[in-house]
């Protein structure tokens, strides 16, 4: 049976991905349970009600097992326990065996090559005897810690195996080495899955990083046909793969050969996927609800051209905000924040969606915005 308004919906993790999923939760009359540890949580701010404790606190997991017909995750680093104990009395979705396999860059790399599906040529480094193993490598590489890293974080560009050595050393974690590639293209594809394993896609997304950050997203992404549906095929196959239920994002690397390497699963709605917000008929948020309380999915097709910005604290003046006023002038600026009070360097504070009747307009007006966003000389 599907889970109808006005049911209560759990979620745990409160950032600005949760926000959203609360957004479109409390649009469309559920009530939702947030349970973060941060006091300011930007999701716990619109939720009907905010648990401001551990994950693991076993109080707070049965009083939404109690409370809530179906919990849903906001990000992937959610302590397996946690999906674990929930599961026991209430749906959870995505399961705690999909967040195990993306917890972990080993088991995730691992997993999808079983799939038969392309990464970057890849070294497991689980201990100092692994060290052993580095002439298989083609350098640059770079080092990536086996879990909790995002965003750029914990990662090291390593020119040469002695590099390799000193870093890993200092990580003191089990990594991976990844060979870089010679880099055409990011691309990513957000897709939604239901609990009977019918996959719905958003069109594939361009993506370009600055410093490991997602920069800028454009859709419909400027690749050829032939690769668009290699990655929506490659994606569907890592969720069938996954039993997976929600929403999924999988980022992809286009090499300078053409050649489609798997980058990362993100068991979750993506930076990536912001531009469905405003260009899409659903969105990413509205699909991840559609899917956990087995509802019929929405369309997911485009109808606008869109390059999304993502806003960081770096765009913020010591004493202020931005100039607002200046970018929504621009024609078709769509403007989500996030809530968060601190602005910091390389903190996502919300982001842009720039619509236009075709893309390379989207991009021209993304990019006055980003003028708009320059510091005063």
């Amino acid at each position: 049976m599907p889970i109808l308004p006005p049911s209560t919906l759990g979620i745990l993790g409160g950032g600005q991905l949760g926000r959203m999923f609360v957004i479109a939760a409390r649009t469309m009359g559920y009530e939702v349970i947030v349970l973060d540890p941060d006091p300011a949580s930007p999701a716990g701010s619109m939720a009907t009600e905010h648990l401001n404790t551990h994950y693991n606190d076993e109080s707070a997991l049965e009083y939404l097992a109690s409370h809530c017909a179906v919990v849903t995750t906001e990000f992937e680093n959610i302590p397996v326990f946690a999906l674990e104990y929930l599961s026991r009395h209430v749906a959870v979705f995505p399961s705690a065996k999909s967040l195990a396999t993306t917890q972990n860059r080993i088991k995730e790399k691992n997993f999808i090559q079983s799939l038969g599906l392309t990464t970057s040529p890849f070294i497991a480094l689980q201990s100092e005897s692994d060290l052993e193993n580095l002439q298989a490598m083609s350098y640059p590489a770079i080092l990536k810690t086996a879990t909790l890293g995002y965003d750029g974080k914990g990662q090291v560009v390593c020119n040469n195996a002695g590099d390799v050595i000193r870093a890993f050393k200092q990580m003191q974690v089990a990594c991976v080495l990844e060979q870089k590639i010679s880099l055409e293209k990011e691309v990513s594809v957000v897709l939604s899955r239901n609990q009977q394993g019918e996959c719905f896609c958003f069109p594939v997304v361009e993506n370009q990083h600055v410093d490991g950050i997602l920069d800028a997203s454009m859709a419909p992404a400027r690749i050829s046909s032939e690769l668009h549906d290699k990655a929506l095929q490659a994606a569907q196959q890592i969720a069938d793969g996954l039993d997976y239920c929600g929403v999924l994002a999988v980022e992809f690397f286009i090499s300078t050969s053409a050649e489609l390497l798997v980058n990362e699963i993100a068991p979750r709605p993506h930076n990536s996927g912001h531009f469905t917000l405003d260009a899409c008929y659903s969105s990413q948020f509205e699909q991840q609800l559609r899917m956990i309380c087995g509802l019929a999915s929405a369309s997911c097709e485009q109808h606008t051209a869109v390059a999304m910005l993502n806003l960081l604290g770096d765009s913020w003046p010591e004493n202020g905000e931005p100039a607002w006023d200046e970018l929504l002038q621009i024609e078709q600026a769509s403007l989500h924040l996030y809530g968060k009070k601190q602005p910091r360097s390389g903190r996502k504070m919300g982001h842009i969606n720039f619509l236009a009747n075709d893309l390379e307009q989207a991009i021209n007006n993304l990019e006055l915005g980003r003028a708009c966003l320059e510091p005063a000389s």
